[in-house]
């Protein structure tokens, strides 16, 4: 049988990913990203599935942390972003990260190669017309101004937006390692997976200083009152809420041990590799909005960076997601036109895989769909389950915690509690994990469609 195509908005993680899952099931896929006929301030090549803000997935222990339950599932779900993550992974202890480029370059690819695929350089700056009768908008953080303003009439809601910040990307070759060592905390991974800069007291309270005073990027009048999201808090941000913030956040020295003294530092700057040949390497929780000349003249104050060349500044780009709560259903399906899905971080979570996890959820549904079927949402004990059931307001009580709607990473906070005996603290999220695990495995089970 020849199926009529699904249209996909947005050509990120959730984008492509939605398109894969949907071509797998022999639907053609139309997908439109508007680069490069139309740019966006962050992005830096026009190829699908670009990296902007880390090149970080994030922890990939599935048994301990809600994140790498995520990566789990989605390769259970024949994922191709976490595919192609796992085929150009970096060394990053626990973590999976990947070369940002050659990332970029497989997933675009894979897709290219299959016949059912078709892209579309083009802005899409309207609802699409009721011809596309099967649509996924996933056209993330930086929805083009025309778009947004099509949705936001469409949806009738006031108008959500929050800043995102993106951290400084250094070449290792200018780094001092006599003042540099590699480790990763509590020796977790492979022990050069990060390269590790002390600071001593006073030489963190100068950086302190500089955050604190340094001239930043000036507010437009429409982003004064837009709040951040917590995971990509700019770093001057978190020096204002307080001067030890820093230091029991991204810079906190527990876990690692200074070889060159034999001593634990006041606190560390740790860097991450950010690409394969291992030549760039990212300022792990420095995502800032200082203006260019104050970033390179405060973070080479930080032994080790003295000489610091930089491939890259941090900047700054506002983020913009609908109130998920009040418009989808547990299909993604924009309640009023049950034609429109939207998946990614527009849908309200936060973060790369939690966006393409959506996308691939999108996906599936859409296939679905096409094919004359309905397929529910995974149950809420997965980490699937729990991210859709929290952005379609499943855990948030009452219509004035709706207005107050914020985007989410996943955690083992938004899945039920395991029931029968106690299990003790240590053994919960293991716990959570395999049965989140078998749920799926079921799931996928009872949703095969011909």
């Amino acid at each position: 049988m020849t199926h009529k195509e699904i249209h996909i908005i947005g050509g990120g993680l959730a984008g492509t990913e939605a398109a894969w899952q949907i071509i797998k099931q022999g639907i053609p896929v139309i997908l439109h990203e508007m680069r490069p006929v139309r740019k966006t301030d962050v992005h830096q090549t026009e190829g699908l599935a670009e990296m902007v803000c880390s090149n970080s997935f994030r922890s990939d222990d599935y048994e301990n942390n809600a994140v790498g339950l995520l990566h789990e599932e989605m390769r259970r779900c024949d994922s191709l972003i976490m595919a192609a993550a796992q085929e150009n992974s970096v060394p990053a202890g626990s973590a999976l990260a990947v070369d940002r480029e050659a990332f970029s370059a497989t997933v675009q690819q894979r897709l290219e190669a299959e016949p059912l695929f078709t892209m579309v350089r083009e802005e899409i700056t309207t609802i699409p017309p009721e011809e596309w009768d099967n649509v996924i908008i996933a056209t993330g953080p930086l929805t083009s101004d025309a778009l947004a303003q099509s949705i936001l009439e469409l949806t009738g809601e006031d108008e959500l937006a929050f800043f995102d910040a993106i951290a400084p990307i250094i070449y290792k070759d200018s780094i001092d390692f006599s003042r540099a060592w590699y480790q990763s905390r509590y020796d977790k991974g492979d022990t050069a997976d990060y390269i590790n800069l002390p600071l001593s007291r006073d030489q963190y309270e100068a950086l302190i200083d500089d955050l604190i005073d340094t001239e930043k990027y000036d507010y437009k009048d429409w982003e004064k009152d837009t709040p951040y999201f917590d995971g990509c808090m700019p770093i001057e941000v978190m020096a204002e809420r307080g001067r030890e913030t820093l230091r029991f956040g991204p810079m906190k020295p527990v876990g690692l041990t200074n070889p060159h003294t034999n001593e634990s530092a006041y606190a560390v700057l740790q860097l991450r590799q950010d690409n394969k040949l291992g030549t760039l390497y990212n300022m792990v929780g420095f995502q800032t909005k200082m203006k260019y000349g104050a970033q390179i003249e405060a973070f080479q104050k930080i032994p080790g960076l003295e000489k610091a060349k930089f491939a890259r500044l941090g900047g700054l780009h506002r983020n913009t997601f609908i109130n998920s709560p009040n418009l989808l259903d547990d299909n993604l399906r924009f309640k009023a036109q049950p034609r429109l899905r939207f998946a990614g971080q527009i849908s309200g979570v936060e973060g790369y895989v939690e966006s393409a996890a959506m996308g691939l959820m999108a996906g599936r549904f859409a296939a679905a769909e096409r094919k004359g079927h309905h397929i529910p949402a995974p149950p809420m004990i997965t980490a699937f389950g729990a991210l859709i059931h929290y952005i379609t307001g499943g855990q948030i009580p009452g219509a004035g915690a709706r207005k107050n709607f914020q985007p989410m990473n996943v955690n083992f906070g938004i899945m039920p509690v395991l029931e029968g005996k106690k299990i003790k603290r240590k053994d919960r999220k293991p716990a959570k994990s395999i049965r989140a695990l078998d749920a799926l495995a079921l799931w996928l089970e009872e949703t095969k469609f011909g």
